[in-house]
C-alpha cells in the first residue's frame, strides 16, 4: 500500500528497508539529537533497525502503531518517516502523530505533504476521531508543519517528554476528524 502525494509517497516499512532506514538515521544523527530521546549505540545497527521494523509491523497488525517511510516520488529515496502511535479505540478513537525528515530535505514542504497523507489515512481508513502531536515550543518549523496540515494549538504540556536527557515542555496540537 502506498499513500501518494504530489512530491512524496508513504509506504509501511518492512525488514528489507532496515539498511536504508539505518543510513537515514546515521546521516541525521546529529541533526535529530536536540529533538529526541537519548539513543543507545545499538540503535545505529542494521539488527536494531530490522527489529524496530518487525516490532512496528506487529503493532500495526494489532492496530496500535503505523510506521511509514517517506519517499521522494522522483527518486524513490527514503527521506524520512512518519508514524501514527498509541492508537486508542473505543470512545477515544485517537492517536499521536510523529515524523522526522532528512536535514537536507527540510523546508521543501515534504513533511507537510507527508503529514497530510498520514492524517487522511488515519481519518478515512482507520476511522480515527482525533490526532494529537507534541512539539517543543522552540521547534517553530515543526509547529508550522502541523498548522499547515490543519492542526490547532491546545496548550503547553509542562515537562512532558524527556528529550536528550532533560524533561521538556511540549506544545500540544491536535486535529479532529470533522467527518466523524
Amino acid at each position: 500500500m502506498k499513500l501518494i502525494g504530489n512530491n512524496v509517497y508513504l509506504r509501511m516499512l518492512d525488514v528489507n528497508d532496515a539498511e536504508e532506514l539505518l543510513n537515514f538515521e546515521v546521516k541525521n544523527r546529529v541533526f535529530f539529537k536536540p529533538f529526541t530521546y537519548i539513543k543507545d549505540e545499538s540503535f545505529y545497527t542494521v539488527e536494531f533497525q530490522r527489529e524496530r521494523i518487525k516490532s512496528n509491523k506487529e503493532k500495526s497488525d494489532n492496530d496500535q502503531y503505523y510506521f511509514f517511510g517517506i519517499y521522494l516520488r522522483e527518486t524513490d529515496e527514503l527521506i524520512g518517516n512518519t508514524m501514527l502511535a498509541e492508537v486508542l479505540r473505543g470512545d477515544l478513537q485517537s492517536c499521536f502523530v510523529g515524523y522526522s525528515l532528512d536535514e537536507q530535505q527540510n523546508g521543501k514542504g515534504y513533511t507537510t505533504e507527508a503529514v497530510k497523507l498520514v492524517v487522511d489515512y488515519a481519518f478515512t481508513e482507520l476511522k480515527l476521531h482525533r490526532i494529537e502531536a507534541g512539539v517543543m515550543p522552540h521547534n517553530i518549523g515543526s509547529i508550522r508543519v502541523l498548522e499547515k496540515s490543519g492542526f490547532h494549538k491546545e496548550g503547553i504540556a509542562k515537562k512532558n517528554v524527556r528529550i536528550n536527557g532533560k524533561w521538556e515542555d511540549h506544545q500540544v496540537l491536535a486535529i479532529i476528524n470533522e467527518n466523524e
